[in-house]
């Protein structure tokens, strides 16, 4: 039988509220019955795409990130917005970033890329089928999109030039695990595939 690690919260203070961060510090009870206090954030989540062409080349951005200032290549990626589907944030965010619309897409898992700190979560789709229709960035948005080569954006990952985490799982976990899956159900209607 597994032990029971939970922690009980018995008081909950708002620290910060942000546009996008809202900052929590928690007084909890611990497994053993003693109390401590847990600081975190909460965060509305985000849909990362690995938009994929027909031969293979991978779509990404370069983007300015004003934490650590300096740019960082990325795969497209945006928060969802209050009550907004998973797909549909996905979906939204490859158009108003990079200009691409897909026919198929598909799910391809959910991750959590700072669990100490913070409950962000980060659901991937694959996007296949892609046009381009046009850009249609947000006013305070300024990223240069990028086409190239599945293989050099590994290499880029291997000689550190593509740092930014969520992206590294991307391309990586595709690596290894993508074309290893069973073909997914599609929903004709939308071309979309989800496990």
């Amino acid at each position: 039988m597994a032990v029971d690690l939970t922690e009980h919260t018995l008081e909950s203070t708002d620290v910060y509220q942000g546009r996008l961060l809202h900052a929590k510090l928690d007084r909890v009870r611990l497994p053993n019955g003693k109390e401590s206090t847990r600081e975190y954030l909460i965060h509305p989540g985000a849909a990362v795409i690995l938009p994929i062409f027909d031969n293979g080349d991978i779509l990404l951005e370069r983007q300015h990130r004003y934490p650590l200032r300096r740019d960082f290549f990325e795969l497209p990626a945006g928060k969802f917005d209050p009550d907004e589907a998973e797909l549909a944030c996905a979906q939204r965010e490859l158009l108003e970033e990079t200009g691409y619309v897909a026919t198929e897409w598909r799910y391809i898992n959910t991750q959590y890329p700072c669990i100490g700190y913070a409950n962000e979560r980060l659901v991937y789709f694959l996007a296949r089928g892609l046009t381009h229709e046009g850009d249609n960035l947000d006013h305070d948005e300024f990223l240069e999109v990028i086409r190239l080569p599945f293989q050099e954006a590994l290499d880029m990952v291997r000689d550190s030039r593509i740092d930014d985490a969520k992206t590294v799982m991307g391309l990586l976990w595709w690596t290894q695990f993508g074309d290893k899956r069973e073909e997914c159900i599609n929903e004709p209607e939308m071309g979309l595939c989800l496990r």
